[in-house]
């Protein structure tokens, strides 16, 4: 097989492209044939240096849809050719043609998901699922979403059209503008427009809930125009500290997000089933060969990615 394999951290140049012996899955575990490896903000952070404390040398990847090719002792052979997903962790082996794991934390993908959409439901949009738990929308409301072209944000965008907000979805160029038109907001406003914030009251007036992915000064903008008792959902690890205004700076990642009953479980099972229904299905707009991970990471660092960025395998290039 063939797998990413990087000995130590820095620029994307540390992804290096591989070939592997074979794995096999232990006493209760399967093994996958990767068709779809996801790629997420989190494992730039690792690579870089900047988050986490890996063990050299390591295969990125949290997570990975594919084929069940083979079980370990103790897992019932009714698994074999089953298409799957799984969310390995933060950094535990995805970017590679096969991986294994504990055939508990597997799930069946719905016949009517694609792999890559798959992937995209169990790791943005489980995020897009315990974000909501924690801040709903209701019809009432006057939404902005910022980084709207982005796996997350376009997510959120849909979720909150389907709870009967007026929606406003925030991009920065012509490209992601017209990505985030497709979504079908209300509006849609460049933010590289000088007058950003102007368009964005005049659409709406007063927001009354803002899903904050950027930070920086967008984030302190859009919480300066909150309506009173407004929310702002936060998921940059921002300090509330720094947020004065008469809305609420929320953090809604980290041990918020697990809060629910099921944990993390139920909010990929929830996840996969709006995908499957259609309620909450997720844009996946920017796809990279395995063999290009470094092209992903540099493609996602530089902002220029559309809707969930993923990995494909030559298991997979021909779905």
């Amino acid at each position: 097989m063939h797998r990413i394999r990087q000995y130590e951290s820095g620029t994307p140049e540390v992804l290096h492209h591989e070939r592997a012996e074979d794995i096999e899955p232990g006493e209760g575990q399967l093994r996958i044939a990767v068709e779809v490896a996801g790629v997420h903000l989190a494992d730039v952070s690792i690579r870089a240096g900047e988050w986490g404390d890996p063990t050299f040398p390591m295969t990125p990847g949290r997570e990975v849809a594919g084929r069940v090719d083979r079980v370990g002792p103790g897992v019932d052979e009714s698994w074999l050719g089953r298409r799957v997903v799984v969310h390995l962790g933060m950094a535990s082996g995805g970017y590679a043609e096969q991986v294994v794991t504990e055939a508990e934390r597997v799930l069946v993908v719905p016949d009517v998901l694609t792999l890559d959409t798959a992937v995209a439901a169990i790791g943005t949009g489980r995020t897009a699922t315990g974000i909501l738990d924690q801040v709903p929308v209701s019809s009432s409301d006057r939404v902005v979403v910022t980084a709207a072209s982005g796996g997350l944000g376009s997510l959120l965008v849909r979720a909150a059209l389907a709870a009967g907000a007026t929606v406003v979805g925030l991009a920065n160029g012509p490209a992601k503008v017209d990505a985030v038109k497709r979504l079908g907001p209300h509006h849609v406003v460049d933010v590289s427009d000088p007058d950003w914030v102007g368009a964005v009251t005049g659409a709406i007036g007063t927001p009354t809930l803002v899903f904050d992915g950027v930070g920086g000064e967008v984030s302190h903008a859009l919480h300066g125009l909150l309506a009173e008792g407004g929310v702002q959902a936060n998921y940059t690890g921002a300090d509330p500290a720094d947020y004065q205004g008469p809305g609420e700076l929320r953090i809604v990642l980290g041990p918020t997000l697990m809060a629910r009953e099921g944990g993390l479980r139920s909010l990929e099972e929830e996840s996969l089933a709006r995908a499957a229904d259609g309620s909450r299905v997720p844009v996946v707009g920017s796809t990279f060969p395995l063999a290009e991970a470094a092209a992903a990471h540099r493609a996602l660092e530089a902002r220029e990615t559309i809707g969930k960025v993923v990995l494909v395998t030559k298991l997979g290039a021909g779905r």
